[in-house]
């Protein structure tokens, strides 16, 4: 008999969480934070590759990002990558080092960055979903093949959905701390 592995449903959501926690941290409240570029993918290498990667991070003021770049041919490619991000930064080039300003929060930059973060949100609970749906493929093939019976596939279908439930509350949980956080002035 099969048995469907709860535990692996859980941990995919569990990343489809930890990626939307990681995009979060990228949208900052006020001050600068080497987490803002983590979402940022650079076009390098024949890939999309994350910032930190190819360059390194610090944040010499609070309203200052300095992104040193290794490979001094990428430059142009990480200044374009953030300057084309959601984040609304405006970079400045000088030699291997991209001198990011942080801006003021303005309250319609505000309300830009709690769409983004909806946007994000919006995107974990479509992962989450896709896990849940992903489970319920599994559980349905294994009725059709005798393993399982009917019973045992809406008790499974159940159980899937109260999991996908709890998750899809924890990111509402997440956007609504977020908003709160962007949106406090």
């Amino acid at each position: 008999m099969a048995e469907i592995d709860m535990e692996d449903v859980k941990r995919r959501m569990e990343g489809a969480l930890s990626n939307l926690s990681n995009e979060f941290s990228g949208l900052r409240a006020g001050r600068a934070s080497v987490a803002m570029l983590d979402p940022v993918s650079v076009d390098a290498y024949g890939s999309k590759m994350p910032i930190s990667q190819l360059s390194n991070v610090s944040v010499p003021e609070s309203r200052l990002l300095s992104v040193s770049v290794w490979d001094a041919s990428l430059v142009s490619a990480v200044e374009k990558a953030i300057r084309e991000s959601d984040l609304g930064l405006n970079p400045q080039v000088e030699g291997s080092v991209i001198r990011v300003p942080v801006p003021e929060l303005s309250e319609d930059r505000r309300k830009d960055m709690a769409k983004v973060a909806s946007r994000y949100a919006e995107a974990g609970r479509v992962s989450v979903r896709n896990v849940r749906r992903d489970a319920i493929e599994t559980v349905r093939k294994d009725e059709k093949a005798g393993e399982i019976s009917e019973d045992e596939r809406h008790n499974y279908e159940s159980d899937i959905q109260k999991i996908t439930d709890g998750f899809v509350g924890r990111i509402d949980d997440m956007l609504s701390k977020k908003e709160k956080d962007i949106t406090q002035v």
